[in-house]
């Protein structure tokens, strides 16, 4: 089956600033992202594309832009059912006020069983986004053979959740994954099981370095419920 490079969106405007986007209009990439996104084409240049698909938000519209240019004629598709997570009530608002909120404390330690208020459960998320990898897989398949490889751009929740399905992990476990902004993760897809590639690769260890501000590490990782 089809090989999936999972791509989350470069940092945003919303990770710098510590908010929680969700389907908030308007949240683009900052400057730092918009290089990120930039590079993008070289670290996929040895790659063969079948396609690329791209969650509808303007975040991950702008992180496929560069390598939608450098490959003229490059299928986009866009797909809603991999867009964020609906957040509801809690769209827009800053992550320090929301982690006083009990709710995060299950979003946390117990997402299968965390709904956001006017929004959607972490369960229904996970369910949409990995029956979204399923049907393009075969999808990607049926049109380019079985070992055709394309690019799913999409977000840190999103794709957090891909993984956790793929190594047959609960969600409630998903929390200990992380992926970073333009990182890449990849996935196999057999008949018979998923293989994890790659995880969060970015080509840059220096996230690992201990940062002198907390808010540093939020604009790095941030961008989610679920971010660490």
């Amino acid at each position: 089956m089809a090989t999936l490079i999972l791509v989350r969106h470069g940092r945003s405007t919303a990770n710098t600033e510590g908010v929680l986007a969700g389907w908030t209009p308007g949240v683009a990439l900052d400057e730092r992202g918009r290089a990120q996104a930039a590079a993008l084409p070289a670290r996929l240049a040895s790659v063969s594309l079948a396609a690329v698909v791209t969650s509808p938000l303007q975040r991950c519209r702008e992180t496929v832009q560069p390598l939608l240019d450098a490959r003229p004629g490059l299928p986009l598709h866009p797909e809603d059912l991999i867009g964020e997570c609906h957040y509801g009530d809690w769209s827009g608002r800053k992550l320090s006020e929301l982690s006083t909120e009990p709710l995060m404390e299950v979003v946390q330690q117990h997402p299968s069983n965390a709904a956001f208020p006017g929004g959607e459960s972490m369960r229904a998320m996970q369910a949409r986004a990995v029956e979204a990898v399923r049907d393009w897989n075969t999808r990607i398949e049926t049109e380019h053979g079985p070992d055709a490889v394309y690019a799913m751009c999409s977000h840190g929740d999103i794709i957090k959740s891909i993984v956790a399905d793929a190594l047959g992990m609960h969600l409630d476990l998903f929390q200990r994954i992380s992926v970073e902004p333009c990182s890449l993760t990849v996935i196999r897809y057999t008949r018979l099981r998923p293989f994890l590639v790659r995880l969060g690769d970015t080509g840059d260890l220096a996230s690992l370095a201990p940062r002198e501000k907390a808010a540093d590490e939020q604009a790095e990782v941030g961008g989610g419920a679920g971010a660490p």
